[in-house]
């Protein structure tokens, strides 16, 4: 990813140099475990310890890599540069290539994984914050765009908050998933290898050892971890579209903050962009468009082939790195977003009362009228408000067949606000908690 869309703890796991050193410590803690089981001398595995403090050259493994067109073998061969050729000889005893691959992956995978997790956490909080600070800020609810009934601002964050909160789990359940090793030789037979290793060297690494690779870890579980990544961005373009549609001019009723000396158009220097939530629209697309590919990974040839490892070299990092710098991106939107309930309120009354039209409906089929007759009794009332923007109770009052049927005291009580709010405490202990 380019620096613009990256934060440096996160590309920090994807770094060459951080896989190398993952490489390093699945094939000492492998000699280890093979020294415990006689398999190699215990001097031999010790002798792999002493780059234990080594920063590996990655200019040095690309040059070997060049000759070789093997990556591993051109780390192990960088490996005995340091070590000396003699001790570590048995270094990679029956292991193959994919078990330091795959295993580093996942390690990988795990860790980006442990990032992004305290990323939700930490948007999970501001979403709080602003959803207890709005609870009671009345606001229109729309449907297809259009006015519906009255919400709360609150409602909204706590309606972004309950999806995030359904994220977290997603995002623990996919690192768990993704949390295992192999070190189970060519086609994952253990032919080779005494699967004690396996154990070993997951445990160290705070993996689970696969109960069945073949030659790779199954990429079922790297299609869910991927897919898990994709719906925790689509969430962040839900939230981020209705910021969108509330910065609107002709809405505005929150909006972007908008720092000193910041410029929103080259041309109109009027201009208050929502350029952040867009660009969390864009970065959304990015993070999806790994899913596909993950998916198209899990079916491979026989006991394995490489058509998923290119494709894992770029939307490993990719996928991660984006969504992290997404989700705290949205973070810093929610926090410092600058709220209107002015307007909110101004909005909700362009068409006078119209939002209280299905209460009024109900009202008139429990005083007994049909219900087909109660619709075109409000509608009637209520296409004069589209049309001429006058008062919806006003309307209603002067419609005889209304008033007959709930008198005037009853229309009147048709338009208290506190109607439709009346279960927001419910609503928040099932979100929240009490």
């Amino acid at each position: 990813m380019i620096p613009r869309y990256s934060r440096p703890e996160m590309v920090q796991i994807w770094e060459p140099s951080t896989k190398f050193r993952i490489w390093y410590e699945i094939e000492a803690h492998a000699c280890d475990a093979m020294a415990d089981l006689g398999v190699i001398p215990r001097e031999n595995a010790e002798a792999v310890w002493k780059a234990k403090d080594v920063e590996f050259d990655v200019a040095r493994i690309d040059e070997i890599e060049a000759v070789t067109k093997h990556d591993v073998i051109a780390f192990l061969t960088h490996l005995a540069e340091h070590v000396g050729s003699e001790e570590a000889r048995f270094v990679h005893q029956g292991m193959t290539s994919s078990d330091v691959l795959d295993t580093c992956l996942n390690v990988q995978m795990v860790r980006a994984a442990d990032i992004l997790i305290a990323d939700i956490e930490g948007l999970l909080a501001a979403l709080k914050k602003r959803a207890i600070e709005h609870k009671d800020t009345l606001r229109v609810g729309r449907s297809h765009g259009i006015h519906a009934e009255p919400t709360t601002m609150g409602l909204t964050f706590a309606r972004f908050y309950a999806e995030m909160d359904r994220n977290l789990t997603r995002m623990r359940t996919a690192r768990a998933e993704i949390a295992t090793g192999a070190i189970s030789g060519a086609v994952g037979t253990f032919a080779n290898i005494d699967p004690a290793v396996e154990e070993h060297v997951c445990a160290k690494l705070g993996l689970s050892p696969e109960p069945i690779s073949t030659q790779v870890i199954p990429r079922d579980r790297h299609a869910a971890f991927f897919a898990t990544l994709g719906v925790i961005a689509s969430s962040i373009e839900n939230i981020a579209i209705e910021v969108r549609h509330m910065q609107r001019t002709e809405v505005l009723e929150g909006a972007e903050f908008f720092s000193m000396g910041q410029k929103g158009s080259s041309a109109m220097p009027h201009k208050k962009n929502p350029v952040l939530t867009e660009n969390l629209t864009g970065l959304a697309r990015l993070v999806r468009g790994a899913v596909v590919p993950a998916m198209e990974n899990v079916a491979l040839w026989h006991e394995r082939d490489i058509s998923h490892s290119s494709v894992e070299r770029m939307i490993g990092p990719d996928a991660t790195i984006t969504l992290d710098f997404a989700l705290a991106r949205l973070t810093g939107v929610i926090d410092k977003m600058l709220i209107f309930p002015e307007n909110m309120l101004e909005n909700m009354n362009k068409f006078p009362g119209l939002v209280m039209s299905q209460r009024v409906l109900l009202a008139l089929t429990q005083a007994g009228v049909s219900r087909e007759d109660a619709y075109s009794m409000v509608q009637r009332n209520a296409l004069k408000v589209w049309e001429e923007r006058v008062d919806f109770r006003e309307q209603l009052l002067a419609d005889a067949d209304v008033v007959a049927a709930l008198g005037v005291d009853g229309i009147e009580e048709k338009f208290d606000m506190g109607y439709h709010t009346k279960h927001v405490d419910t609503i928040f202990k099932r979100v929240f908690g009490a």
